[in-house]
Formats: structure tokens, sequence, C-alpha cells
């Protein structure tokens, strides 16, 4: 018995290797396809001239970062302010339409930047509501005779970005200020603190790892968008490289400003991490549960104000480019049924499809080897794979297009040499490329949505299905995918939404004569055809409600 007992583990360490040997070696593989386009941003980046690089360094990139920290600092503050403010008003005091506000408070995230900045520049036009009804409060004719600011510019470029994406911190504070509780703020208040010390010096400080995740998501978001500050004539980083690369014809100096933005993004990175790690402390030092929290009734006109000031944001976020982009579509209801409009849908669904599938077998293999072998080396593909979703699209545009165009030609030189007839551009010269972008950028979305399905089974599932005698595959088969497959149904939706929606890879890897819905505005509001452009536009928002709505409802079921 004590011979079996030591021989015990050591057959059970042999089996767990052979069992988790691959699915060690498909997470490195995963890893590898994800590193791939940023190492040949880098390799593009260095093999460019000295001139090339002295021209960027000093006559593009100074005044591009500059734009681009004065964007995210606007809307980092604008959004901040908005974000924690609402979070903790729907989520500490007591006003008409709190409940109702707790849950439309994050519809703007339905609506994409450029999206919003083709709406905004119609509601403010010269021939847009406001500066009509403008005109005809104050009796001018024209526009020589008053001043208006112009949405197309740096503090337009603001509003827009910062009236769709304050929900990330709103959704990040609204869940600590719940965790938080009302025991640390009664404590306060016993102590003579009134409601403003309070928030300022308890509950703030508490939830500031909270904030700075929401920011850092909201960074993320202004440094990837593209179609928001062309329209507004902002040129951020993002749009020098789509400006360099198409426009100017040089490969090597967009990748050299990509470099520049890689930095970008690896700092934001990690003031997340460090944030991630405060935040999981902080909830675990919360002091009360939201079902014994007391909310501050607030009474007389703080009441009303407050139901005022949660009403804004979703009035400016959502409504206004809903309003605009619905009134434009329904006198063009014949558009629904247009060719162009039905192949750029087709288009969309084949992308989107595919991007999730690839998206959720890759996020499956990662969880999955995370939850059977816990090594280093299946840690560190876990990292490196999740490196995707903060680089931008117009970055991974240029990193996924080398790689297959080197494929391209490695293929196509094989069969001239064995065949005697060209393949032409294969991978490249297709859809795929907006495939292997999306993939990359979106696979850490759908492999946390899969994780989070994976820590709600006990692993006792797997050790009693074995004990059963069921092969590791028959357990994978029979007992985990039944169990998995609501978070793998949502984690292949959200990436066919993200992708739906996706504008700066697309644009730069897309073949000719190739349009997605997101392409097909692009290409109408462009040529300053917004009207034309409402029909695939508002299908991009009515498909971007489904995550919001699932969002919503997770929140509730949390609380």
């Amino acid at each position: 018995m004590a011979l079996l007992a030591n021989a015990a583990p050591e057959s059970r360490e042999g089996f767990v290797r052979r069992r988790t040997g691959p699915l060690s070696f498909a997470a490195v593989v995963v890893s590898i396809i994800v590193a791939l386009p940023i190492a040949a941003i880098f390799w593009i980046a260095l093999s460019g001239d000295t001139d090339s690089w002295r021209h960027m360094i000093f006559n593009v990139v100074p005044r591009a970062t500059g734009r681009t920290v004065a964007l995210l600092v606007g809307t980092g503050v604008v959004t901040g302010f908005f974000g924690i403010l609402t979070a903790w008003l729907v989520a500490s005091c007591e006003f008409p339409g709190r409940r109702l506000f707790s849950a439309i408070l994050v519809l703007p995230l339905a609506i994409p930047s450029y999206l919003a900045a083709y709406a905004f520049g119609e509601f403010f036009d010269f021939t847009g509501p406001v500066q009509t009804a403008y005109r005809q409060l104050f009796g001018y004719q024209s526009a020589r005779e008053y001043w208006f600011p112009d949405i197309r510019s740096l503090p337009g470029a603001v509003l827009v970005m910062s009236a769709v994406l304050y929900p990330y911190v709103y959704l990040a504070c609204r869940s600590m200020f719940l965790m938080q509780g009302r025991t640390a703020a009664d404590v306060a208040r016993t102590l003579g603190a009134g409601p403003m010390r309070v928030f300022l010096k308890v509950q703030i400080p508490m939830a500031r790892p909270a904030i700075m995740v929401g920011l850092t998501l909201v960074m993320m978001e202004t440094l990837n968008d593209i179609g928001a500050v062309e329209y507004l004539g902002v040129a951020t980083l993002t749009f020098s490289i789509y400006d360099t690369w198409l426009n100017r014809g040089s490969l090597s100096g967009a990748a050299q400003i990509a470099c520049v933005m890689l930095i970008f993004v690896a700092g934001l990175l990690v003031i997340e991490r460090a944030a991630r790690r405060r935040q999981r402390f902080s909830s675990q030092k919360t002091t009360a549960v939201v079902a014994d929290a007391q909310r501050l009734k607030l009474a007389g006109g703080r009441k009303w104000a407050a139901a005022g000031f949660c009403a804004l944001p979703v009035l400016i976020g959502f409504v206004v480019p809903v309003a605009v982009l619905s009134g434009y579509a329904l006198k063009r209801l014949d558009d629904f049924a247009e060719p162009r409009l039905l192949k750029a849908l087709l288009h969309s669904i084949e992308v989107s499809g595919a991007a999730a599938l690839a998206c959720v077998a890759f996020a499956f293999v990662l969880a999955y080897a995370n939850r059977s072998d816990r090594s280093k080396l299946t840690g560190s593909a876990s990292r490196v794979a999740a490196l995707g979703y903060g680089i931008p699209g117009t970055v991974l545009g240029i990193g996924v297009l080398i790689p297959l165009a080197g494929l391209d030609n490695w293929v196509d030189s094989v069969f001239r040499s064995s065949f005697g007839f060209s393949t032409g551009l294969v991978l490249s010269g297709t859809g795929f490329a907006i495939v292997y972008a999306a993939t990359v950028r979106f696979l850490t979305m759908a492999e946390g949505t899969i994780d989070a399905g994976f820590q709600k089974l006990s692993p006792h599932l797997d050790m009693a299905s074995r004990t059963l005698g069921r092969t590791g595959l028959q357990t994978l088969r029979l007992v985990l995918l039944p169990n998995m497959r609501p978070a793998v149904l949502t984690a292949g939706l959200l990436v066919f939404i993200e992708t739906l929606k996706e504008l700066s890879a697309t644009i730069l890897l897309r073949p000719f004569n190739f349009n997605t819905l997101a392409t097909l505005v692009y290409e109408d509001a462009s040529r300053s055809r917004v009207q034309d452009a409402s029909v695939p536009a508002l299908i991009i928002v009515l498909a971007g409600l489904v995550p919001v709505i699932l969002v919503s409802r997770s929140l509730d079921s949390r609380k």
C-alpha cells in the first residue's frame, strides 16, 4: 500500500503532463499568432532608412503626439467627471428615476465613436436643429452675424469621445460603490463628516482602482479611433499612421509612428494592470453587502438636479445620435433593400462570424489550458495573447499585413516553381486579413468571458468524471462543454458585435471593392453624405445594443 501511495502522485503527474502537453503547446501557438503582428511592426520600423526616422521624429510625431495627449487628457477629465458622479448618484443616493438611470446610463456604449461624430456633425451643423433654433431665437440670418463653436475641432472631439465612452468609468465605479456599501460612509457621518466630504474623502479613495481601470479603457478606445478624429479634423497618432501609409505611401514611416503609439499603449497597460491588482485588494476589503446599503435620500431641488445630471449624458451620448440617424433612415426606407447595403451586410456577417469562431476556439484553448495546467509556460502564453486587446486597429493593420503578405509570396513562389501557375494574394488580398486582425484584438474579450465560465465550474467535476472512467476528451465533450455553452455563446456574440463595429483595421486591410457596414458608413460620411450612411449606421447601433443589454442585465443580477 505504501508503494502504491508513493507511486500514485508520480503517475498522476505523468498523466497530467501527457494530457496537458498538447494544450500547453496549443496555448503557445495561439500566443505566437498574436505576437506576430507586434513583432512585424518593429521589424518594418527598423527596416526604414534614417531619413524616414528623422522626418517622422521631427515633423510628424511631435504635432500628432501633442494632439493625441490633449485628446486623451480632455476625454479622461470629462469621462471621469460624468462617470464617477453618475455612478455615485445611482449607487449611493435615492432620487426620482434612479433605477431607470442605473440601466440606461450604459446605452452610449452601443454607439461607435465614428457614428457619434457623424451624428454630432449633422446636429451642430449650420443647417442642423441647434443652429437653426439659435438663429430663430435671436433673429440671425447668416453665419456671419454670430459665433458658434465648431464641432470639427479638438474640443468637439473631446465632446464626442466623452459622450460615448464615459460608461466605461461609470460601470467600473458603480460596481465599486455598490460593493462598498454604506458602513464606511456611515462611520464617517457619525464622526461629523457631511455627504460631500464622505464622498471625496472616503468613497473616492476606495474607488480609485476602479476609476483607473475605467479611464484606462477610455483612453485605449480613444487611441483606437480613426473615423471620428478624421471627420472632426484632429490629426492624432492614429490618423497619422493611416495618412502616412495610404496617402504618402510610406509603410515604414507608418510603422515608426505605430511604435510611438505602442509606447502609449504599454504605459496604459501597466497602469491598468496595477489598478486591477489594487481593485482586487480593495474589493476584498469592502465593508458591507449591497443588500444592506441604505441610500441617501435626496429632497427638494437636489433630487431633481440629480435626475437631470444623470439624464444629460444619456441625452447627449445616445438620444441625439440615434435621433439624427433614425430621422435620416426613416426617409430612406428603400435603402434597406439596396444591393450595396445587402452586400456590405453579408460581408460584415461573414467577417464577424469568422472572427467570433476563431476567437472562441483560441480563447477556449487558453482558458482550458490554464484550468488544466497552471504552469509558467501556459500563464506566459495567456499574458502574451492578452496583448492584442490594447493595440489600436491601425497598428494591427500594419502588423497583420506583413506576415500575411510574406506567407502569400512564399506560397506563390512554391506553386510557380512546382506547378507553373500563380496563386495570387490568397490571404492578404481577402477578408482573411480583417479576420486575423479582429481575432488578435478581441481574443482577450472572449478569453475573459470563457475563463469566467470555467471558474464557475468546480474542478471536482473533472475529477468525478475521470473517476467514473471517462477520458480527458470525453470529460471535455460530455461534462464541461454543455456547462460552458452560455459562456461560449456570450463570448462569440461579444466578438461578433465588436468586429461588426470595427473600422480602424478594416479600412486598412479590406480588399478592393470590399465593404463592411462600418466601411460603407465611413465612405459615405467622408464624402459628406451622412444621410446616405444613416441606414447601415442604424443597423450597427441596433447590433451594438445587444452586448449593452447583456451588461445591464449582468449588473442587475449581481445586485
